[in-house]
Protein backbone atom coordinates (compact mmCIF):
# COMPACT_ATOMS: atom_id res chain seq x y z
CA UNK A 1 0.00 0.00 0.00
CA UNK A 2 1.32 3.43 -0.93
CA UNK A 3 0.92 5.79 2.02
CA UNK A 4 1.66 9.08 0.25
CA UNK A 5 0.19 10.26 -3.05
CA UNK A 6 3.53 11.18 -4.70
CA UNK A 7 6.30 10.21 -2.29
CA UNK A 8 8.88 9.16 -2.84
CA UNK A 9 9.37 11.56 -5.73
CA UNK A 10 12.17 10.13 -7.84
CA UNK A 11 12.08 12.13 -11.09
CA UNK A 12 11.53 15.65 -12.36
CA UNK A 13 8.38 14.45 -14.12
CA UNK A 14 6.91 13.26 -10.80
CA UNK A 15 7.95 16.54 -9.18
CA UNK A 16 6.13 18.62 -11.80
CA UNK A 17 3.02 16.43 -11.47
CA UNK A 18 3.15 17.09 -7.72
CA UNK A 19 3.44 20.85 -8.42
CA UNK A 20 0.30 20.77 -10.58
CA UNK A 21 -1.55 18.71 -7.99
CA UNK A 22 -0.58 21.04 -5.13
CA UNK A 23 -1.66 24.05 -7.18
CA UNK A 24 -5.10 22.70 -8.08
CA UNK A 25 -5.77 21.13 -4.67
CA UNK A 26 -4.80 24.21 -2.66
CA UNK A 27 -7.00 26.36 -4.89
CA UNK A 28 -9.93 24.00 -4.27
CA UNK A 29 -9.17 24.06 -0.54
CA UNK A 30 -9.03 27.86 -0.64
CA UNK A 31 -12.35 28.09 -2.48
CA UNK A 32 -13.99 25.70 -0.02
CA UNK A 33 -12.68 27.49 3.06
CA UNK A 34 -12.78 31.12 1.91
CA UNK A 35 -15.42 31.00 -0.82
CA UNK A 36 -13.23 32.18 -3.70
CA UNK A 37 -9.89 31.61 -5.33
CA UNK A 38 -7.10 33.90 -4.17
CA UNK A 39 -3.85 34.99 -5.78
CA UNK A 40 -0.86 32.99 -4.62
CA UNK A 41 2.15 34.53 -2.92
CA UNK A 42 4.54 32.91 -5.40
CA UNK A 43 5.69 30.13 -3.08
CA UNK A 44 5.30 26.39 -3.56
CA UNK A 45 6.33 23.82 -0.95
CA UNK A 46 6.93 20.10 -1.44
CA UNK A 47 6.78 17.96 1.71
CA UNK A 48 9.24 15.07 1.63
CA UNK A 49 8.41 11.88 3.49
CA UNK A 50 11.62 9.90 3.01
CA UNK A 51 15.26 10.82 3.60
CA UNK A 52 16.35 9.63 0.12
CA UNK A 53 13.54 11.64 -1.45
CA UNK A 54 14.73 14.75 0.35
CA UNK A 55 18.33 14.17 -0.76
CA UNK A 56 17.24 13.75 -4.37
CA UNK A 57 14.99 16.84 -4.39
CA UNK A 58 17.58 18.91 -2.55
CA UNK A 59 20.08 18.01 -5.27
CA UNK A 60 17.59 19.30 -7.88
CA UNK A 61 17.55 22.71 -6.21
CA UNK A 62 20.86 23.62 -7.88
CA UNK A 63 19.33 22.87 -11.27
CA UNK A 64 15.94 24.54 -10.68
CA UNK A 65 16.73 27.47 -8.39
CA UNK A 66 19.14 30.26 -7.68
CA UNK A 67 20.22 29.37 -4.14
CA UNK A 68 21.77 32.82 -3.60
CA UNK A 69 18.31 34.38 -3.93
CA UNK A 70 16.07 33.18 -1.15
CA UNK A 71 13.12 34.28 0.96
CA UNK A 72 13.42 33.46 4.67
CA UNK A 73 16.53 31.40 3.88
CA UNK A 74 14.51 28.40 2.70
CA UNK A 75 12.39 29.48 -0.27
CA UNK A 76 14.71 29.58 -3.27
CA UNK A 77 13.92 31.61 -6.39
CA UNK A 78 13.23 29.40 -9.38
CA UNK A 79 15.51 30.08 -12.35
CA UNK A 80 12.42 29.91 -14.54
CA UNK A 81 9.06 30.75 -12.96
CA UNK A 82 6.66 27.83 -12.87
CA UNK A 83 3.51 28.79 -14.77
CA UNK A 84 0.49 26.54 -14.35
CA UNK A 85 -2.29 27.25 -16.84
CA UNK A 86 -6.02 27.50 -16.16
CA UNK A 87 -7.50 24.08 -15.31
CA UNK A 88 -11.30 23.90 -15.54
CA UNK A 89 -12.36 26.86 -13.36
CA UNK A 90 -9.09 26.99 -11.39
CA UNK A 91 -7.13 30.12 -12.31
CA UNK A 92 -3.61 30.01 -13.69
CA UNK A 93 -0.72 30.80 -11.39
CA UNK A 94 2.94 31.68 -11.49
CA UNK A 95 5.26 30.40 -8.79
CA UNK A 96 8.65 32.01 -8.30
CA UNK A 97 9.94 30.34 -5.13
CA UNK A 98 10.36 26.68 -4.16
CA UNK A 99 10.90 25.13 -0.76
CA UNK A 100 11.73 21.45 -0.28
CA UNK A 101 10.70 20.51 3.25
CA UNK A 102 12.62 17.85 5.14
CA UNK A 103 10.71 14.74 6.22
CA UNK A 104 8.45 15.49 9.17
CA UNK A 105 6.31 12.79 10.81
CA UNK A 106 3.59 15.40 11.48
CA UNK A 107 3.25 16.46 7.84
CA UNK A 108 1.76 13.74 5.66
CA UNK A 109 0.54 16.25 3.07
CA UNK A 110 1.96 16.60 -0.44
CA UNK A 111 2.77 20.27 0.05
CA UNK A 112 1.40 23.77 0.48
CA UNK A 113 0.87 27.14 -1.18
CA UNK A 114 0.63 30.61 0.37
CA UNK A 115 -2.14 32.94 -0.77
CA UNK A 116 -2.41 36.65 -0.16
CA UNK A 117 -5.26 39.00 0.78
CA UNK A 118 -5.15 42.76 1.09
CA UNK A 119 -4.18 43.84 4.63
CA UNK A 120 -7.73 45.14 5.22
CA UNK A 121 -9.48 41.93 4.13
CA UNK A 122 -6.92 39.84 6.01
CA UNK A 123 -7.56 41.76 9.24
CA UNK A 124 -11.34 41.28 8.99
CA UNK A 125 -10.96 37.57 8.21
CA UNK A 126 -8.48 37.02 11.05
CA UNK A 127 -10.73 38.82 13.56
CA UNK A 128 -13.69 36.67 12.53
CA UNK A 129 -11.60 33.54 13.11
CA UNK A 130 -10.34 34.75 16.48
CA UNK A 131 -13.91 34.77 17.72
CA UNK A 132 -14.65 31.26 16.45
CA UNK A 133 -12.19 28.92 14.79
CA UNK A 134 -13.47 27.75 11.43
CA UNK A 135 -13.80 24.12 10.47
CA UNK A 136 -11.41 24.57 7.53
CA UNK A 137 -9.43 27.63 8.65
CA UNK A 138 -7.59 28.70 11.77
CA UNK A 139 -5.12 31.31 12.94
CA UNK A 140 -1.73 29.62 12.49
CA UNK A 141 -0.48 28.87 16.02
CA UNK A 142 2.97 30.52 15.82
CA UNK A 143 3.72 33.96 17.20
CA UNK A 144 6.52 34.58 14.68
CA UNK A 145 4.24 34.13 11.64
CA UNK A 146 1.05 36.03 10.92
CA UNK A 147 -0.80 33.49 8.78
CA UNK A 148 -4.14 31.75 8.53
CA UNK A 149 -4.00 28.02 7.86
CA UNK A 150 -6.52 26.28 5.61
CA UNK A 151 -6.93 22.57 6.22
CA UNK A 152 -9.39 19.77 5.60
CA UNK A 153 -9.34 16.01 6.05
CA UNK A 154 -10.62 15.85 2.47
CA UNK A 155 -7.34 17.31 1.13
CA UNK A 156 -3.74 16.12 1.42
CA UNK A 157 -2.39 19.66 1.03
CA UNK A 158 -2.30 22.74 3.23
CA UNK A 159 -2.74 26.37 2.31
CA UNK A 160 -1.93 29.58 4.10
CA UNK A 161 -3.23 33.11 3.76
CA UNK A 162 -0.96 36.10 4.41
CA UNK A 163 -1.60 39.83 4.38
CA UNK A 164 1.38 40.72 2.22
CA UNK A 165 3.48 39.33 -0.59
CA UNK A 166 7.06 38.21 -0.23
CA UNK A 167 8.70 40.99 -2.21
Amino acid sequence: MKLYRFSPIESEEQLFKAFEYIHSSTQKLCKGAYGEYLPNRGTLVIFCHYDNEYKYLDSLLDKLTNKEDSFNGKYYRLKEPLVIPVQDDIPSATYTYLYIRKPDPWRSQVGDVDFVLSPEKYKVLKQSLSEKEGEKMRVFPRDDLDLLELHSPDFDVLAYIASKGIN
